[in-house]
């Protein structure tokens, strides 16, 4: 069924315009923007966007990915984070055993199969890191890149595929057996030095998992890869803008340091986003909410309880971004990252929209023109 949509405000995700027009096909994709108001539509007040794009989502509604590695758990997940605009995100399993890998490659191709909204593939983050900088990652899961693993990210089924990985552990030729599988390589949980991340992107790797958080820092002698990926051009960062991870200082001096485009926002979002919980499991360990903050009984952060339309709004608020380039943070940039055609709300595009309140709130969501939330 064909839809019009008339939008108070539209951004493209380029510009901005006042009272446009846009005609959504039967197939849910746009299929032109501007032209005559069919008589009866109505006018949508507030801000009418691209829908944004999250690459690194461990849960949501109540459901830890690791825990429940199932289409059901992925529905779950969808349905939460599309109530703060995600149209579209990459399922994350944190380091596992290999049994709970091929569980959860199984569950994202299944999912993908039935078009349940917003996977576009997995993020594999892990095992392949640094003891020393695993953060609330499982150290006894840890291990070497062998053909267990590889077999996984072979597999052809499982649309966009993403494995986070410590350059020190993973060798270069390795790095560039995975690009030839069509894997995009982030480095991360890494306390590697500068020369062997420099080398790691030399062999394919194209972007850093969480800028800052559980990498080797910028010394005045050895950049580590905190200064190796404020300094490459090419290479996109990840940023978890939640004030617990990164300070609005450090926020800025990436922004100041990368090109326009390579900061993404991301969420690193866990089982409690979207639901009333206080408190999931997560391997022998127990992760308690306090606010926004979520800690690992070991002390440790553990994840976020981060939503993307929060992350909007908090690098608008505390690093003075615009909000039309926050909302490129959160939508376009991630979605040049990982190869995929959003961002962009123009002909021939997926219809995945949001529309914004004046507080940049979630009144409305749509994935291929299906209208999957609606504030009430």
């Amino acid at each position: 069924m064909n839809q019009v949509l008339v939008a108070e405000k539209l951004f493209d995700g380029e510009r901005l315009y006042s009272d446009l027009t846009l005609q959504i096909d039967g197939e849910g994709r746009i299929s032109g923007l501007g032209g005559s108001v069919p008589g009866g539509t109505q006018r949508l007040e507030g801000l009418l966007a691209p829908g944004l794009v999250d690459v690194q989502v461990n849960g949501g509604g109540g459901v830890l990915f690791n825990n429940e590695p199932t289409v059901a758990s992925l529905a779950k997940m969808s349905s939460a984070h599309a109530r703060y605009g995600t149209t579209g995100f990459m399922p994350t399993l944190i380091t596992d055993e290999i049994e709970v890998m091929q569980l959860a490659a199984d569950a994202v191709s299944e999912a993908l199969r039935e078009g349940v909204p917003g996977v576009l593939g997995v993020h594999f983050e892990g095992p392949h890191l640094s003891a020393p900088k695993k953060g609330t990652h499982e150290e006894r899961f840890i291990r070497p890149l062998t053909d267990g693993e590889l077999a996984i990210y072979a597999r052809d089924d499982l649309g966009i595929k993403m494995v986070t990985l410590a350059p020190e552990n993973v060798a270069p030729e390795d790095i560039r057996k995975l690009v030839d599988l069509g894997v995009k390589v982030c480095l991360g949980h890494s306390n590697a030095d500068g020369a062997t991340a420099a080398a790691a992107l030399e062999a394919g790797a194209t972007g850093f998992t969480h800028l800052y958080n559980a990498m080797s820092p910028l010394h005045s002698r050895e950049p580590g890869m905190v200064g190796t990926a404020l300094i490459s051009d090419q290479a996109w960062c990840g940023l978890i803008a939640d004030g617990h991870h990164v300070s609005p200082e450090a926020m800025t001096l990436a922004l100041k340091a990368k090109p326009r485009g390579k900061v993404m926002l991301v969420t690193d979002a866990m089982s409690l986003v979207g639901s009333e919980e206080t408190s999931f499991p997560l391997f022998d360990r127990t992760v308690v909410r306090e606010g926004d903050r979520l800690t690992s009984s070991t002390g440790e952060l553990a994840g976020s309880h981060l939503d993307m339309i929060s992350a909007v709004r908090n690098i608008r608020d505390w690093c003075g971004v615009e909000l039309t380039e926050a909302l490129r943070m959160a939508s376009l940039y991630p979605s040049q990252f990982l190869g995929f055609p959003g961002g962009r709300l123009k002909a021939g595009a997926r219809a995945d929209l949001i529309l914004l309140d004046g507080d940049v709130r979630v009144k409305k969501t749509w994935i291929a023109g299906k209208d999957v939330f609606s504030a009430q």
